[in-house]
């Protein structure tokens, strides 16, 4: 359950190192945290799989995943990890949808 998850949120860096992908998960977690949210930010230069892998693992309710060409165009995927679904959103929209979950 979301209840005991041990963050609401996590913002995974798919490229770190990739300026605009830096610059876009750090204008999320910045964001989300000033909010009151509590995210987890993952910048590790683990694979893809791996980072999936662990954060489903931990029970992450949603995943906002930054990747250089969603970031490109202004845009994260966010994963619903009990669903499953994933759904393309704006950073804006990104940060207005979570930041009122405080």
């Amino acid at each position: 359950p979301d209840a005991v998850a041990p963050f609401e949120m996590s913002i995974i860096n798919m490229k770190p190192g990739n300026e605009a992908c830096d610059a876009a998960s750090e204008r999320l977690y910045g964001t989300l945290a000033a909010a009151g949210c509590d995210v987890l930010y993952d910048d590790t230069d683990k694979s893809a799989g791996q980072k999936f892998a662990t954060h489903d693992l931990i029970g992450i309710p949603y995943q906002i995943i930054a990747g250089p060409r969603g970031v490109a165009a202004g845009e994260v995927e966010v994963k619903n990890r009990r669903s499953g679904e994933r759904e393309t959103m704006t950073i804006d929209a990104a940060i207005n949808r979570f930041g009122g979950r405080a």
